[in-house]
């Protein structure tokens, strides 16, 4: 008990004298208004195909980045991660260089570390513990089974304050704004929870939770943004709910809101036109972030992904809240150019500018564009 006690202690003046050294940081609300469009996302995985790039380098591309805690290059100070209260400080010391990096590399980005609470593997508890969730046969009830986890009793108040005091550790280390929450729905045990970790970890961190393409209006008082894994983008409903939803969330979550909106690929990473439709589906109906990734049922890693030359920041800050038309299809103006949207199952559009813009796919250039359904594009001033 006094080593635990001292490393505690320990961890506590490490984190005191991380937040000093981190005053010259810009106030959250700053980076999320200073970064420039298109503003892509990272979820788990930094991006394939940048091997020129450090880990740093590619992870600072992203002007939001949420992961684990070792992506972080955070330990936990107990075998049992599910048991921890705190880091080992000289992991602490370690994330937070990393954290002096990647603001060096990127003043604007965003970092998260991911909380579990729903489910874990095997060792995250000791296996007799009373936080696993059971069936009536007193075996441990299988979560993600791709993983090979199991469920956590998050309806035990115990467990939802041991998953707070977890979610202020990772604040008071000073290496991330705020937590994500994967596996997100509105029901009584995770309002109970979200309550929880807000008074733990205070009004300006951020919260983002994995929602997918649902709306949780019983939580969102204490939610920053969402995660939208929108692994539903096969029809034209999916993509009308999926721009209903991020619609939704920009005007219902709590502020500043970090919304998030990853779509997988059909057929390959090339499949541009998705691509292209994530990423303006984004511009024209918020002020979030994108992401275009691996399907999830693939054997390699989760939310793996190239990095697209469409991404690099071209269009500058925005200049109006942009234009939803009825038929779904969206535009909206910035610095330097325009962002247009059009939807599955919309007909073919033609877009019109009262000067010359360089359409950014192709490099084409004029004053009238047709863009197809499931597409989208940046047009250059």
């Amino acid at each position: 008990m006094m080593k635990q006690a001292l490393c505690l202690f320990v961890s506590c003046l490490v984190a005191n004298s991380a937040f000093a050294q981190n005053a010259e940081i810009k106030p959250i609300m700053q980076r999320i208004t200073d970064r420039t469009f298109p503003s892509i996302f990272m979820a788990w995985a930094p991006a394939d195909g940048l091997d020129e790039l450090g880990r740093e380098q590619n992870i600072a591309k992203h002007d939001l980045a949420f992961m684990g805690e070792h992506g972080l290059k955070l330990q936990w100070d107990r075998p049992h991660v599910g048991l921890a209260v705190a880091f080992n400080p000289d992991s602490v010391k370690n994330a937070r260089a990393m954290r002096r990096e990647l603001l060096r590399l990127n003043p604007n980005q965003i970092v998260l570390m991911e909380i579990r609470y729903r489910d874990a593997w095997s060792g995250f508890l000791p296996e007799d513990h009373e936080w696993w969730k059971r069936d009536d046969k007193g075996d441990r009830v299988v979560g993600w089974e791709e993983g090979g986890y199991y469920i956590l009793d998050f309806s035990n108040p115990a467990y939802r304050a041991h998953v707070a005091k977890q979610a202020k550790a990772a604040l008071d280390t000073g290496a991330v704004d705020g937590v994500m929450l994967d596996w997100w729905i509105d029901d009584e045990d995770r309002l109970a929870l979200i309550k929880t970790i807000r008074d733990a970890i205070g009004e300006d961190a951020l919260i983002l939770v994995n929602a997918n393409d649902r709306k949780s209006p019983m939580t969102a008082p204490y939610i920053n943004g969402y995660f939208m894994e929108c692994w539903r983008s096969k029809t034209p409903g999916d993509w009308r709910r999926i721009a209903e939803t991020l619609r939704w969330a920009e005007e219902n979550l709590r502020e500043p809101r970090i919304n998030c909106v990853e779509t997988w690929y059909e057929n390959s990473r090339r499949d541009f036109s998705r691509m292209r439709a994530t990423t303006c589906l984004a511009l024209t109906h918020s002020d979030g972030y994108a992401l275009f990734s691996d399907p999830n049922d693939l054997p390699t890693g989760d939310h793996q992904h190239d990095w697209y030359s469409f991404w690099d920041k071209q269009l500058g800050r925005p200049i109006d809240k942009g234009v939803i038309h009825e038929t779904g299809w969206a535009q909206r103006e910035f610095e330097r150019g325009a962002a247009v949207y059009n939807p599955m199952g919309n007909t073919e559009i033609k877009i019109t500018f009262n000067e010359t813009r360089t359409r950014l796919s192709t490099g084409e250039q004029g004053t009238v564009f047709s863009i197809p359904p499931l597409d989208g594009d940046l047009f250059l001033k």
